[in-house]
C-alpha cells in the first residue's frame, strides 16, 4: 500500500514544488526539523518526550488535579501516566470503565501512590457529559488542569443520540460542554491556590484544510455529503476556534486561567491504526501537507516505534500543562513543544465568537441547561 503512496507523491510532488514555490521551502524545513528532531525556542523538538517535559518542570505537581479525557489508551493514558507519576491527582472520565480500570492497575503497578479516580461518560452524549461534570462538581476537589484530549475518527455518517454528526458531537460538542460546566471551578481553584488554571484542547493541523465555505454549524451538525476527513479536520479546526474565544474571555475578566491548542506531532494513534489511509483520501492532501504527513498515513512505516510514539505525542500536551515556559500563554496553537502558527481561518476572531454562541444556544436548546454565570 505504501508503494501506491510513494508513486503518487513521485508524480505529484513535482507539481506541487512548481506550484507552492515560494512556500515549499518553509514545507521542507519544516519536514527537516520535524525528522531531525532539532529543538525550537522552548528547548524541546519533535523527539521530546512526556516524562522529559514533567521531570523538567519546576512547579510542585502534587498538589494539582486533571481531568483527562480519553486516557484509556494512546497519547491520552501516556498523559495520565505522566502527570500521575508526578503526584497529579487524575481523573479519567472513560467510555470503557474496565479499560479504564486496567490501566488504572497499570500505573498504580508502577507506582502505588498514585491517586486516579474513574467516571463513566459518553462524550458524544450532552447528557452524560452533563452528568460527569455533576458528579465531579459534587465532590467539592479544586481543578488545576483540564485536558480535552479524546477524539474519533468515524469513517461513516454516524449520529449521537442526540441526534448530532458523531465525530464532530465527541471531538468538540461533548468538550465545549465540559469546558463549559467546569470553567468557573477551575477559575475558583486558581484564585484561592495562586496556581495558574490550564485548559488543553487536542487540535491537528489537519485543521488547516478546512475553508471558510465549507465551515457551517448547521452542515457540521448533520452534512448532506458526508466525508470523514473533512468532518475530522472540521472538528479538529471548531477545537482552536473554541479555544481561541474561551481565551478572550479569561483574558477579558482577568481569570488566571488559560486554554490553548496543541497538535500532538506525527503519532500511531488508535484513530490511525484505525482507519488506515484516511489522511490520503482526498486529492488536495498533496497540496496542504508535507511529505513526513503522508508517512504517517502508513501505518506500517516505523517513523516511531510503537514503543516510542506515547510518549513523545503526549509531550506537547504536558508541556503546555505543566512547563513553566508556558505560564500566561493563552489562545495560542503549539506543536511538538514549541508555539506555531494555524491557519487564518483559525485566527479568525469573529468566527470563534460565532462558533461559541452557536454551540452555546445548541445545548441550551437540546439541554435546557443555564450555564454557570461567571464570578
Amino acid at each position: 500500500m505504501c508503494s501506491i503512496y510513494f508513486l503518487l507523491l513521485a508524480i505529484l510532488l513535482p507539481c506541487c514544488f512548481e506550484i507552492l514555490s515560494l512556500s515549499c521551502s518553509t514545507v521542507m524545513k519544516d519536514t527537516l526539523r520535524y525528522l531531525a528532531g532539532i529543538a525550537g525556542p522552548s528547548g524541546y523538538g519533535s523527539k521530546t518526550t512526556a516524562q522529559q517535559v514533567a521531570d523538567n518542570s519546576s512547579s510542585p505537581l502534587h498538589r494539582l488535579t486533571a481531568i483527562i479525557t480519553g486516557a484509556t489508551s494512546g497519547i491520552g493514558a501516556e498523559t495520565a501516566r505522566v502527570l500521575a507519576k508526578r503526584g497529579v491527582r487524575v481523573v479519567i472520565p472513560a467510555r470503557d470503565i474496565k479499560k479504564a480500570a486496567e490501566l488504572k492497575e497499570g500505573i498504580e503497578n508502577e507506582n502505588p501512590n498514585v491517586e486516579i479516580m474513574l467516571f463513566e461518560i459518553d462524550l458524544s452524549s450532552l447528557a452524560s457529559v452533563k452528568r460527569f461534570c455533576t458528579q465531579f462538581l459534587a465532590l467539592g476537589l479544586p481543578l488545576n488542569i483540564l485536558i480535552n484530549n479524546a477524539g474519533i475518527f468515524s469513517q461513516n455518517l454516524e449520529f449521537s443520540e442526540d441526534k448530532i454528526e458523531m465525530t464532530f458531537a465527541t471531538n468538540y460538542l461533548g468538550h465545549y460542554l465540559m469546558t463549559e460546566m467546569l470553567i468557573e471551578k477551575m477559575v475558583e481553584t486558581a484564585e484561592e491556590t495562586g496556581i495558574q488554571g490550564r485548559i488543553i484542547n487536542l487540535s491537528s493541523v489537519i485543521h488547516s484544510w478546512v475553508k471558510r465555505d465549507c465551515f457551517s454549524f448547521t452542515q457540521m451538525l448533520n452534512p448532506k455529503n458526508y466525508n470523514a476527513t473533512r468532518a475530522y479536520a472540521q472538528s479538529k479546526l471548531a477545537n482552536i476556534l473554541h479555544a481561541k474565544e474561551v481565551a478572550r474571555q479569561l483574558k477579558a475578566r482577568n481569570a488566571k486561567v488559560t486554554i490553548n491548542a496543541v497538535h500532538p506531532g506525527i503519532v500511531k494513534t488508535g484513530i490511525i491504526r484505525a482507519h488506515k489511509g484516511f489522511i490520503t483520501g482526498n486529492s488536495f492532501f498533496f497540496f496542504y501537507i508535507p511529505y513526513f504527513l503522508l508517512l504517517q498515513s502508513c501505518s506500517s512505516l516505523p517513523l516511531r516505534s510503537d514503543s516510542n510514539t506515547k510518549t513523545i505525542g503526549a509531550s506537547t500536551s504536558c508541556y503546555v500543562a505543566l512547563s513553566p515556559q508556558a505560564q500566561g500563554l493563552s489562545g495560542k496553537y503549539f506543536a511538538d513543544c514549541n508555539e506555531c502558527n494555524c491557519s487564518a481561518l483559525a485566527n479568525d476572531e469573529l468566527e470563534a465568537q460565532r462558533l461559541w454562541r452557536q454551540t452555546r444556544a445548541l445545548i441550551h436548546r437540546r439541554l435546557q441547561y443555564q450555564f454557570p454565570t461567571p464570578s
